[in-house]
């Protein structure tokens, strides 16, 4: 069963969003009161391809996975959603339906705005169709980042960029040494691939590179990096 309120882990990261936090108090305040919890299990549907855009979403607790379906049955992961962030808008505004599926990645917290109600958020604050604009930008500039990334750098850049995402995201201190960092979202490689347009065999043997080098460490509850400033240096490598 649903619980309708938010826990203080969950409101935190809300708040602490780098988007959600810049918008006015008052905003903020008739967003969340409009706003209804609902809580899924790993694996669970959050949103499908196809359906009518009828709620705003905010991951609050774990990660919302992404994906499309090829003709052959297969399906693609293409992003992680994180806590914090808000995603859905775009098909609110332009009226078409969803073009991917969303499934919960672990335990996951979702915060919900009803069309209708989003509507009327927007009619009270007109500061939101900037803040909006402001956010559709961002994505865009990610996005055109990510093409070129893809084009230009090698699969141990690109790999060694997006583990420091998921340090940045989802990363804690470890408990046994100050410099390790243990990533907990747990992702497959092949869903790790899938992320860097590339092999599950290739992003393994990257892995075992890196993990020679001292960098990474390959343990069955995920990863855990070892040497975050050897890490950006291999980002930053063939820039």
């Amino acid at each position: 069963m649903d619980d309708p309120i938010l826990t203080m882990e969950e409101r935190e990261a809300i708040n602490t969003g780098r988007w959600f936090s810049s918008l006015s108090p008052s905003l903020r305040h008739d967003i969340l009161r409009c706003a209804f919890v609902r809580r899924y299990q790993d694996g669970d549907l959050i949103a499908a391809r196809g359906e009518p855009p009828d709620q705003w979403i905010a991951c609050a607790k774990g990660a919302v996975r992404v994906s499309s379906t090829t003709l052959t049955g297969k399906q693609i992961t293409l992003t992680y959603v994180e806590p914090g962030i808000w995603f859905g808008d775009v098909a609110i505004f332009d009226g078409d339906r969803r073009t991917h599926d969303a499934y919960a990645h672990g335990a996951t917290t979702i915060l919900n705005v009803a069309r209708a109600d989003f509507q009327k958020i927007l009619a009270l604050h007109p500061e939101l169709y900037e803040a909006l604009l402001k956010l559709q930008a961002r994505r865009i500039r990610l996005l055109f980042g990510q093409v070129e990334d893809l084009n230009t750098l090698p699969l141990r850049a690109r790999l060694a960029k997006q583990i420091g995402h998921l340090i940045r995201s989802y990363g804690v201190p470890s408990l046994s040494s100050h410099d390790e960092w243990r990533i907990t979202l747990q992702l497959a490689q092949e869903e790790l691939a899938q992320l860097l347009g590339a092999s599950r065999q290739r992003v393994n043997q990257e892995l075992k590179t890196m993990e020679r080098e001292g960098v990474i460490r390959v343990e069955p509850g995920g990863l855990v990096v070892c040497d975050r400033h050897a890490l950006q240096r291999i980002s930053e490598a063939d820039q």
